[in-house]
């Protein structure tokens, strides 16, 4: 009862004229951020950042998260329509994103993205409202084992649930691992995997790599297709919109379960990204339609989305209980936190408690006019879809190049995308996963930092990840999805022969 009050209180803060309007230019600007491959809202909150010193705490945080949802709303903007992620949790929206905009379904994938964003997102705002009195005490249970444990479940989730070859998938996470050693180890601090090149001494820039992959290699494909998407005279109407709010229920179980898998994910150290990825693996594992994915499968969607938004918004749980960012642009924010002199913590909630209640109402707010503003637009942008590809293609091109240039201002990476398109390419053609790479390169430094703090810790001995329930259950379900192929195999080998026993004695 006493968060409800503090929420009650938190909207009288958030609920004024001048408030609303920065939601709605943050939501804008967001959304223009988020369309833009390379830019993404840890970027553009940087961006902005300048422009807030001079504002009251609480006005600067709500123009900031507003921003911060439009841009994971215009991320997968790009994603359905181009294919081209403009956030990396968006990358998982393109796997059936993209397929249904070309079957012509651009209106309906978009609605379902939007939709599906706004559940999430308010589900983990409800679960910030509910759990910030005691949060503080069960993340301070997490330590280098508990993170190495909950990456090393995010990568076995792709190998036993993943609808690819299980060895193809260890191939695709291995390279992604690779890539993201390239540079200077942060633990010894000497240089690996440069080759004598002052460019990769900073590492492989993950953005840079993906709009390759994506952006690039799509293009490829689409040009040894014939140069023509299919399915882009599609005609859109606001019918299409409402018909398909209409049919939002109807996957409600993928609702629950990817809300549940975001707000998990963005507590802990998983991040939005993950949380994207490990939620769309299990709704191709457990779907009746299980064969439909990856060719335009509502649910495709639905899931990445809201685990995607759920992660978003609860990251910022532990970034303002403890001064832990669960993401990127939580981290930025910490810093603008700082410069406006406000210290994240568990203090923060006690002596800042018009900021802290503030913030989360307009956390609400805030989600609700971004749905609003971009299921408003959704004819508008799926319209991009009837220019030809004669006008569209260099479009991309330019895009995907500026993009790829802006992420650090170097002419090295425009080459570096163009490699990564050549990788996108071939894996396409080989029917090799991207999603394991991208998931390697996203946390495979992550990953590897947590391992060898763990192993310093414990002397070199690999018990420290069964040393506490916490962490041996993560463990312990992490080795279980790693297997599970290898087991299925033996089980459906064992079934054929108990057929075959009877009719070999007759």
């Amino acid at each position: 009862m006493e968060n409800i009050s503090s929420l009650m209180h938190g909207f009288g803060v958030a609920l004024t004229t001048y408030h609303v309007a920065l939601m709605m230019a943050g939501v804008l600007l967001g959304i223009l951020v988020g369309v833009l491959p390379g830019l993404g809202a840890p970027n553009g909150v940087t961006l902005l950042l300048p422009l807030t010193f001079s504002m009251e705490p609480v006005s600067a945080i709500i123009l900031l998260t507003s921003m911060y949802w439009g841009a994971l709303f215009g991320g997968s903007t790009t994603s359905i329509l181009f294919n081209i992620p403009g956030e990396p949790s968006s990358v998982a929206t393109t796997f059936d994103g993209h397929p249904m905009a070309k079957n012509g379904q651009a209106t309906e994938a978009l609605t379902y993205a939007f939709l599906s964003a706004g559940t999430g997102a308010l589900v983990g705002v409800a679960v910030i409202t509910a759990l910030s009195g005691w949060v503080a005490q069960f993340a301070l249970k997490f330590s280098p084992p508990e993170y190495f444990a909950v990456y090393f479940l995010a990568f076995a989730s792709f190998v036993g649930l993943g609808g690819a070859s299980p060895f193809k998938t260890v191939v695709s996470i291995m390279l992604g691992f690779a890539f993201a050693a390239v540079g200077m180890d942060t633990v010894s601090g000497s240089l690996r995997l440069t080759y004598g090149l002052n460019e990769l001494i900073g590492g492989i820039s993950f953005l840079v790599a993906v709009i390759g992959l994506f952006g690039i290699g799509e293009l490829l494909l689409t040009m040894e297709e014939g140069l023509k998407f299919d399915g882009v005279r599609a005609r859109v109407s606001p019918r299409k919109v409402f018909e398909t709010c209409l049919d939002m229920p109807r996957h409600w179980v993928a609702l629950l379960r990817s809300s549940a898998i975001g707000v998990w994910m963005g507590i802990t150290p998983g991040g939005p990204t993950a949380a994207s990825f490990m939620s769309y693996g299990l709704a191709r594992r457990f779907s009746r339609n299980r064969a439909s994915f990856g060719r335009g499968e509502p649910e495709g969607v639905v899931s990445p989305e809201t685990a995607d938004h759920a992660a978003g918004s609860s990251a910022i749980l532990p970034m303002l209980a403890l001064g832990i960012p669960g993401s990127a642009t939580a981290a930025v924010m910490m810093g603008g936190l700082m410069i406006w002199g406000l210290a994240p913590g568990p203090m923060l909630f006690v002596e800042q408690k018009d900021f802290v209640w503030g913030l989360i109402a307009s956390m609400y707010l805030g989600n609700v006019v971004a749905v609003v503003l971009v299921l408003a637009t959704v004819p508008l942008f799926a319209a991009i879809l009837r220019i030809p590809f004669a006008i569209i293609g260099p479009v991309i091109i330019v895009v995907c190049a500026i993009g790829a240039y802006t992420v650090a201002n170097s002419t090295f990476d425009l080459w570096l995308m163009l490699v990564f398109g050549i990788v996108g390419y071939v894996f396409k053609k080989l029917d090799y996963p991207i999603a394991p790479l991208v998931l390697a390169m996203v946390l495979g430094d992550k990953a590897e930092d947590a391992f060898r703090q763990s192993l310093i810790m414990s002397r070199g001995s690999l018990s420290v990840f069964w040393s506490n329930g916490l962490v041996a259950t993560i463990t312990a379900l992490a080795i279980v999805l790693l297997l599970w192929p290898a087991g299925s195999a033996l089980i459906q080998r064992a079934r054929p022969q108990r057929v075959r026993a009877p009719e070999a004695v007759v």
